[in-house]
């Protein structure tokens, strides 16, 4: 198991635990973390996953490709430097503590 924080918009902490393997968005929406909202179900043709991964976290993870990068264009909240569709983050567990801030919005 990998543990993985979430920082909502309002700074309420939430951890969950989960099995790598799977998408961040998949592990978010099965632990019902509130603010992933997952429209397109992963298949990178919305921006509702949007996260922000923490500083320390973002040269740790995989570049995003080009179609994330487009995409992340439709995002409803402010785009970051760090920001990522959790749909494209693959959980290793090397990636346990990840931490990641949700936008205030999706939509």
């Amino acid at each position: 198991m990998i543990t993985i924080r979430f920082i909502h918009a309002d700074e309420r902490v939430q951890d969950i635990q989960t099995e790598p393997g799977q998408s961040l968005m998949k592990a978010a929406v099965d632990a019902n973390v509130g603010g992933i909202e997952a429209d397109c179900g992963g298949s990178l043709t919305c921006a509702t996953c949007h996260v922000i991964v923490a500083p320390e976290w973002a040269d740790r993870l995989p570049p995003p490709v080009a179609d994330e990068v487009d995409m992340l264009d439709f995002a409803s909240s402010p785009v970051e430097p760090q920001s990522r569709l959790s749909c494209q983050i693959r959980l290793l567990p090397e990636f346990d503590g990840l931490v990641v801030r949700l936008p205030a919005t999706q939509h």
